[in-house]
């Protein structure tokens, strides 16, 4: 059964820095995008980092430069760090599992078929 379980979030000051963790079961992970996606309250679920075949990376461009997505194959996680957090990054973060087509990964929450429970993220000012 595929599985993720996310853990790392919690509560920092603007420029501090977090690290999210997404541990990944069920499934082989070469075959499949892994993204990281957040919601805050009133606004759509949006894509923060994709990580997709070959480990090529996407970025929202509100995160380039501080976020970076990564494969951890020794621990079978999918890793967000998180550098000088703004208080627009507060949100509920999911990571999330989707299949490729044609060794293409997508933004879309709705291309992707497996989420984790959230983990919370909140940066104060």
């Amino acid at each position: 059964q595929v599985q993720l379980v996310e853990s790392g979030g919690g509560s920092v000051q603007a420029g501090g820095s977090l690290r999210l963790s997404c541990a990944i079961s069920g499934f082989t992970y070469s075959s499949y995008c892994m993204g990281w996606f957040r919601q805050a309250p009133g606004k759509e679920r949006e894509g923060v980092a994709i990580l997709g075949t070959n480990d090529i990376t996407n970025y929202r461009d509100s995160v380039k430069g501080r976020f970076t997505i990564a494969h951890d194959k020794n621990k079978k996680t999918v890793d967000l760090q998180m550098n000088n957090l703004e208080p627009e990054d507060t949100a509920m973060y999911y990571c999330a599992a989707g299949q490729t087509l044609l060794n293409e990964c997508f933004w879309t929450p709705s291309r992707y078929h497996y989420w984790g429970q959230g983990t919370q993220v909140t940066v104060s000012s």
